[in-house]
């Protein structure tokens, strides 16, 4: 896997050949071993066809992540699981975040977060995060 990247998985897991994957996406089949070797990155239209033509939302997400390096540090990664463990992660950590809600309220009701709340606030704001990555786990389980 270490020698295959996302557009390969991609058209691999559709069960497309890169004959068929160039041909369908109207590009030369140097174009998908350029794209899949590491050497060019596809221009964002092509990507969106990949991802029409493979059926694989999910490779927005990466290409988006992947291209453009200053996205890196704001769009986490997301671990892809199977379906009944990214259910079971959501609901951890929504049940995670019940516990807490309240002290939002508390925090939150005065439209000020002062110095002493706002670690606690981070602590929170990262369960909410937390609940965004399942939620994305679960969009994209296998």
């Amino acid at each position: 896997m270490e020698n295959r990247n996302i557009y390969q998985i991609a058209r691999e897991s559709a069960g497309i050949t890169q004959e068929k994957a160039a041909e369908l996406l109207d590009i030369s089949v140097e174009s998908i071993r350029a794209y899949e070797g590491f050497k060019r990155i596809p221009p964002d239209k092509v990507v969106v066809n990949m991802i029409e033509i493979y059926n694989t939302q999910y490779l927005a997400y990466q290409h988006l992540r992947n291209s453009k390096e200053d996205l890196q540090n704001y769009l986490p990664t997301i671990d892809i699981k199977d379906l009944p463990t990214a259910i079971l992660r959501l609901q951890k950590e929504v049940t995670d975040y019940i516990k807490i809600k309240d002290e939002l309220i508390d925090i939150t009701c005065d439209g000020i977060i002062d110095i002493n709340e706002r670690p606690r606030y981070e602590k929170i704001i990262k369960e909410l995060d937390d609940i965004a990555d399942a939620i994305m786990s679960l969009k994209f389980a296998k």
